[in-house]
């Protein structure tokens, strides 16, 4: 599963940071954690020791994704992305025709979502619906809840 993962500047920051705090600090608390319970006497009834080994476990395993997505990640800047249409980086304003609500949503990777920073996956049900299209759209998205009809009023960086 190699696909290409589009993140911002500051996002491809952070996961070199999360990267490097893995293997420098909780790699080797882990180890210390396992040679601690290691200590404790008999490992078969060990029960802090197999506590100890699963925790390394998943962190090896969170440690080899973060390696997968970094080495696939590919930098965006904001202001080179193309604003014709909505795609991955851009910001559109749309209103539910239901409600008349406005709102602003930026489109962004997985890895970035944050509702409460109004930035959505490119994955999730809205993302997905108004990928590829353009101000002044309406367009119908199936949402866990139902069927949404927004119009896209904006697109900008």
């Amino acid at each position: 599963m190699s696909s290409v993962l589009y993140v911002s500047k500051e996002t491809l920051e952070q996961m070199k940071d999360d990267l490097l705090k893995m293997r420098t600090v909780a790699r080797p608390a882990a180890a210390a954690a396992i040679a601690e319970a290691r200590e404790k006497g008999d490992l078969k009834e060990n029960a802090e020791y197999d506590a100890a080994k699963e925790s390394q476990g998943l962190l090896e395993a969170r440690i080899k994704k973060m390696e997968a997505d970094y080495a696939s990640a590919r930098v965006l800047i904001a202001e080179n992305v193309d604003t014709s249409k909505v795609s991955i980086m851009t910001k559109v304003k749309i209103t539910n025709m239901k409600t008349k609500k406005q709102v602003t949503y930026q489109i962004v990777s997985e890895m970035e979502a944050d509702l409460k920073q109004s930035k959505i996956s490119i994955t999730s049900p809205i993302g997905r619906g108004l990928l590829g299209k353009e101000a002044g759209d309406v367009v119908d998205v199936e949402v866990p809840a139902g069927m949404l009809k927004f119009k896209i009023e904006d697109i900008f960086v």
